[in-house]
């Protein structure tokens, strides 16, 4: 009775699985189906635009008409490059025993990350990687470097330390102290905000914003020698704002942030770099807490070069 039992399982989980099956193959088809459309779509533009600028330019006279049938062809091909279409298929789809097979067969994290993905920025500073990280694990700069764009936003309290194997996370409170500060139309007063240390090069900022919604920072800092580094910045959020205005507002927030650290990041430069490395000298303020667990777990020499080494044999 028990074998039977079994038997009537076995088939019934490899009919369950083969069906499965057939309905990740059949989105995937679709999935697919619509980016070769799209895909298509963009030499198809490329060439009406190609031959309406040749037409038009033809005479060595512009009409008011060709002008705005190339304006019109150009808004639409950019219109076009926005509605690359997104996968359709995910895990609301399938119970969560279905879902780890899909999950193998479709790698849907690295989807799922791609979809969230807002904007890249990258850069090559003229200044030591440790300015970089001791900038972003110092939460004082928040008040200070940043007074202008985050319109004095203050650090209300430390609520949660916990250090890792290679590296903390640090929760704090912040309040916005101006009653004019526009962060109020889409954020609570008060908020905790997360700032991580993942690796000696990577860390990131999670910015709750409003109704479970976050904007999720990564900061990627290589040091290149040791007056050079390499800066990386990446956007994520699930903000259901249209995708185009909110990468303009990332764009156009992430580079006026840069433009404050700038003469930060120079100041700091200008000490004494090693001064920075040495662990009875770093600051026991709470607001030093994750850049005191990163002396503890790299600087162990007191010598910052000792990561650039590290970095060029990686």
């Amino acid at each position: 009775m028990s074998i039977n039992c079994l038997n009537i399982h076995n088939k019934f989980s490899i009919n369950q699985n083969t069906n499965v099956s057939k309905v990740v193959d059949i989105a995937l088809f679709i999935d697919q189906i619509k980016s070769s459309i799209w895909v298509f779509g963009i030499p198809s533009w490329l060439f009406g635009i190609t031959d309406r600028s040749m037409a038009a330019f033809a005479d060595g006279y512009l009409s008011p008409i060709e002008i705005f049938q190339l304006f019109t062809a150009s808004f639409f091909f950019v219109s076009w490059l926005y509605l690359k279409p997104e996968e359709s298929f995910n895990s609301n789809d399938l119970d969560p025993s279905q879902y780890q097979e899909y999950l193998d067969r479709t790698q849907a994290n690295k989807l799922q990350i791609k979809k969230l993905h807002m904007i890249s920025q990258e850069y090559i500073l003229p200044f030591p990687y440790i300015c970089q990280i001791y900038h972003l694990l110092s939460l004082k700069h928040l008040e200070t470097v940043h007074k202008f764009s985050l319109n004095n936003l203050k650090i209300f309290q430390i609520s949660h330390f916990q250090p890792t194997n290679t590296g903390g996370i640090i929760k704090f409170q912040t309040i916005l102290d101006s009653p004019a500060n526009p962060l109020r139309i889409w954020r609570q007063p008060i908020v905790e905000v997360d700032l991580i240390l993942h690796t000696p090069y990577t860390v990131e900022l999670s910015i709750p914003v409003y109704n479970n919604k976050r904007i999720i920072v990564i900061f990627h800092a290589f040091p290149l020698n040791d007056s050079e580094h390499q800066f990386f910045i990446d956007i994520y959020s699930d903000l259901d704002w249209p995708k185009p205005l909110l990468q303009i507002i990332l764009h156009f927030a992430s580079c006026l942030t840069l433009f404050e650290d700038l003469p930060y990041l120079r100041a700091l430069a200008e000490k004494n770099i090693g001064r920075l490395f040495n662990l009875s000298k770093t600051s026991n303020h709470e607001t030093a807490l994750l850049f005191k667990r990163f002396v503890e777990l790299y600087s162990s020499s007191g010598e910052p070069t000792r990561l650039v080494e590290v970095r060029e044999d990686s």
